[in-house]
């Protein structure tokens, strides 16, 4: 049996902003009463209260007792991630999440402004696979395959098994408010308007989410870490791995969305998700002439047009029944004047 390994700091967290007046930072840490596995549920109880303007530090872990390294690998096994395994419940998904938090003050209608100011690796090591009749290319490789690649947070490389270095850009596959009530349980596969698996990996710290709200109090979870993981992630998994997620929560209700979207350090974002990827990109598409023409203060022809010359159609994900597609434009291309 797997046993757990005395983990040293695996990287320093980055230096962060200051507090807004009056709020707090809180700490989630994993455990089997503050974790959810394989599901989003407006149900689920929080496990966690802030007000808006607050700060919180989240842990996440990542893989099912399968996944987990063999004996004597010389990679660390997380004491939490264990627990997990041992104490919560698995549902129809893969994914284990931290959360739901409670906002004070979100409601229907709403949207969660979630600020992503550090993401941290927590152990060292990952894990892919790919499961037979699932993937980009099922009839090609109609079997299952695991693999383990070595993570180096100093020198932020994944080693390869053939002995290759890549670099690594962690971020956060899931990132969510619960669904619709009416919906019920849902897998934690297919990403929807409340966000989910979008795994788009331009999140990185310094970058903005925006969720719809669709319950009181957003009920935001997090999790399904991923060292490396290129636009598709084709084979069905990137690099999946244990972070540590430092956000701020600002509930705004002087937006209105109907999907996720985003800011990265470079970037204005918008995402379409749908089980035709053609459909995804309209979506996209759609969201982001509409932001170009409020950015711009330019009719929606102009914005289509300008979108023709400025814009970038990316494939997030071909791999979880619902596909995504984001578009990126720039954003000093929508700063006018």
């Amino acid at each position: 049996m797997n046993q757990p390994v005395d983990s040293p700091a695996i990287a320093q967290a980055a230096t962060l902003p200051p507090l807004a007046a009056g709020a707090t930072h809180h700490h989630l840490g994993t455990s089997p009463e503050t974790a959810h596995w394989g599901f989003f549920d407006a149900a689920l109880k929080p496990v966690l209260r802030i007000a808006s303007g607050d700060r919180v530090t989240i842990d996440c872990v990542s893989g099912n007792p399968e996944d987990l390294p063999p004996a004597g690998s010389g990679f660390n096994l997380l004491p939490d991630h264990l627990a997990v395994h041992k104490g919560l419940a698995k549902g129809s998904g893969n994914h284990i999440l931290t959360g739901p938090v409670y906002i004070e003050g979100a409601e229907p209608g709403d949207v969660l402004e979630v600020r992503i100011l550090d993401i941290r690796l927590r152990q060292n090591w990952g894990w892919n696979i790919f499961r037979a009749l699932m993937g980009t290319l099922p009839e090609e490789f109609p079997y299952f395959r695991r693999m383990h690649v070595a993570l180096n947070a100093e020198r932020r490389t994944a080693t390869m098994p053939w002995g290759q270095e890549i670099p690594i850009r962690p971020f956060f596959g899931q990132l969510a408010v619960a669904p619709r009530p009416e919906y019920g349980r849902q897998n934690s596969k297919e990403p929807r308007e409340f966000g989910g698996n979008l795994d788009n990996k331009e999140l990185i710290p310094g970058s903005i989410i925006y969720l719809p709200v669709w319950n009181r109090g957003a009920l935001f979870s997090t999790g399904d870490g991923h060292a490396a993981q290129g636009d598709g992630e084709v084979c069905g998994t990137a690099i999946e791995t244990a972070l540590s997620g430092t956000f701020d929560f600002i509930v705004r209700k002087d937006l209105k969305a109907k999907l996720p979207f985003a800011e990265s350090p470079t970037h204005h974002i918008t995402m379409g998700l749908h089980a035709d990827l053609d459909d995804a990109a309209r979506q996209a598409l759609s969201q982001m002439v509409d932001l170009i023409a409020a950015r711009l203060s330019i009719s929606r022809d102009e914005a289509y047009q300008f979108a023709s010359f400025v814009v970038d159609l990316r494939i997030t994900q071909t791999v979880n029944n619902v596909k995504g597609v984001h578009a990126m434009i720039a954003r000093e291309l929508l700063q006018r004047g």
